[in-house]
């Protein structure tokens, strides 16, 4: 059998979705194409976006160039990205995919929106690709290298970031704090990167603390899974994911999100968005373009991810068509955000402001396709999202 066929019949017999999913939405299969709650796109705007009805775009930022009405000058590669609310506006931080400079930068908002200043936050790191955000209002980036590190920043700016080590060293990718098990999800982009969690000692204190990693059979797809330490969290001479035989392998583990019990997290081998069920210790596929009818996959390159409180998710594309795709709650799939004349390049850093009503990302690459020089553009889309 072929993968689909093998694929549509591993979910098939899996109880699917269960538990606390999509708070009980109680899906029978991953996600289908279907219309979106916004409608179709239209025709591309004034900076080259398509949106639907009643959505705006403008861009914030171009790399190598100053922020407007600031003179910071934005980083290279712009990538995994956040919102923090600060006073009666807010932040949006971004890292920088750049080898051994990095590091991540700030643009803070007003309460209308407009921007009040630009910072580093941190600097001196290498290819620092997706990170999370903390409950404690920090920003943890991560690099993205084989013996990579994790970076907790503050992005007000108050405090220099610090290093936090014992969460692993290995590729890291992105990171999702769980409140509720007091543990940080952690993703890996290696071709057989696994899934973590790192347990601190005391929750809000990340110094200190336990690494494991997921364990499953390496062909299942849907079903129950459980953890275990890694015997050595700095990864040397051997690799993290190499160190515990019974550890599941994922295909280049991409973003990352957790929402009441649920940490959802993509992995770009193989274009898919899996379900971790905290509370019922879990694994189920939420999407995957094997599971769609032949060439109808509007959702393809899954990368980084972010959601909102009404349980939709908003996947962008690295590759792929340019998209940014919401997979709503009832199982549907459709693009939100289309650029055009940008095909060398891949969307992220997705991340919506406090409210709601703002979506920032950026085009890592732009026009030209090159990391280096002005051609990562920051951007951001205003207009009736769902709360």
């Amino acid at each position: 059998m072929d993968r689909r066929t093998v694929l549509r019949s591993a979910v098939a017999g899996a109880a699917a979705f269960s538990g606390s999913l999509w708070a009980g939405a109680a899906l029978a299969a991953p996600a289908q194409p279907g219309v979106g709650p916004y409608g179709e796109l239209l025709a591309a705007d004034a900076n080259g976006i398509q949106l639907p009805a009643g959505f705006t775009s403008r861009v914030i930022a171009r790399s190598g160039q100053r922020v407007a009405g600031t003179s910071y000058l934005w980083h290279w590669a712009p990538d995994g990205g956040a919102c923090f609310p600060v006073g009666d506006g807010w932040i949006y931080v971004s890292n920088s995919e750049i080898p051994l400079v990095g590091g991540a930068s700030a643009v803070r908002f007003a309460a209308d929106g407009s921007v009040v200043s630009a910072y580093r936050i941190l600097g001196g790191t290498n290819v620092n690709c997706a990170g999370g955000a903390t409950p404690w209002g920090t920003w943890l980036s991560c690099e993205e290298v084989p013996l990579g590190r994790v970076f907790e920043t503050w992005p007000d700016g108050s405090r220099s970031a610090e290093e936090r080590t014992r969460m692993g060293r290995f590729t890291h990718e992105a990171a999702a704090c769980d409140p509720d098990r007091r543990v940080v999800y952690l993703t890996e982009d290696e071709e057989d990167g696994c899934f973590y969690r790192f347990v601190p000692d005391t929750w809000g204190d990340l110094r200190t603390g336990r690494v494991q990693v997921l364990c499953a059979p390496a062909d299942q797809v849907a079903g129950p899974v459980t953890w275990r330490d890694v015997p050595d969290r700095d990864g040397f001479p051997i690799p993290t994911r190499l160190q515990v035989g019974a550890a599941k392998h994922f295909d280049g583990g991409e973003g990352c999100w957790y929402d009441r019990g649920t940490c959802w997290f993509t992995t770009k081998g193989d274009n898919r968005v899996w379900a971790y069920d905290a509370v019922n210790q879990r694994l189920d596929l939420a999407y995957d373009d094997s599971l769609v009818p032949a060439g109808a996959a509007p959702l393809t390159g899954v990368d980084n991810i972010t959601g909102t409180a009404s349980g939709d998710l908003y996947v962008a594309e690295d590759g792929g068509n340019m998209e940014i795709n919401v997979i709503t709650a009832a199982g549907v799939v459709a693009p939100v955000v289309r650029l055009l004349g940008q095909s060398s390049s891949e969307i992220t850093g997705p991340a919506f402001s406090p409210d709601g009503s703002r979506l920032y990302f950026s085009s890592q690459r732009g026009t030209t396709g090159t990391s280096t020089g002005a051609n990562g553009i920051t951007y951001e889309v205003q207009g009736p999202f769902r709360p």
